[in-house]
């Protein structure tokens, strides 16, 4: 992961290529800034209200970090049909439908987002923090985002019809198996240094 552009490898991994640039991401936030400007101007450019929202950060949807805001990410996905539900939401829960029926879910924690997708018959954790893909059997699959869920994180579903990608199609053909969960990034540095 190159600093914390964990937004852009969400959606990466998500569509299973390099479909969206800081840059772009960066247009996104800007537009809704812009708008959001536009809509408390409304009333009236010498509200407290605006002149508040005025002295906050330059923007509400991007930092200097490179963190992205779900509405930044929501409207990148809505140039490819898809859209997001919160996962525990009322709205999510009437549908009453079994997460292992869901293709992908986007998990964010503070100022970090990832991936969870099924690739052919099989799901996996596509965390850019991780030196690879982690497989997630279907009976872990609820439980792992229950724990995801109790850790603090919100988790979104992603609804409508991802493109067709490579992984897909080999693995709606082999089941792959994994012996060994995928390390974090820097983790061998960091138990090397803890040995020492």
């Amino acid at each position: 992961q190159e600093g914390s552009l964990c937004a852009q490898h969400c959606l990466n991994n998500l569509l299973q290529g390099e479909y969206f640039s800081p840059v772009e991401l960066s247009s996104i936030a800007q537009q809704l800034d812009e708008e959001e400007r536009m809509r408390m101007a409304e009333g009236g450019v010498s509200s407290e209200e605006y002149r508040t929202f005025l002295q906050q950060q330059p923007s509400v949807n991007m930092d200097d970090s490179g963190f992205f805001s779900i509405q930044v990410i929501s409207n990148a996905l809505k140039v490819w049909g898809l859209e997001l539900i919160l996962f525990n939401s009322p709205e999510y829960q009437r549908l009453g439908i079994d997460p292992i029926n869901e293709k992908s879910f986007i998990c964010n924690y503070k100022e970090h987002w990832f991936t969870v997708r099924k690739l052919g018959k099989q799901w996996f954790n596509l965390n850019s923090l991780l030196m690879g893909p982690e497989l997630i059997s279907d009976t872990y699959l609820a439980l792992f985002l229950a724990q995801l869920q109790q850790e603090g994180y919100s988790i979104f579903v992603v609804k409508g019809d991802l493109p067709d990608c490579e992984a897909d199609q080999l693995l709606q053909m082999i089941r792959v198996q994994q012996m060994q969960r995928p390390k974090l990034i820097g983790e061998d540095a960091a138990q090397l240094r803890d040995q020492r």
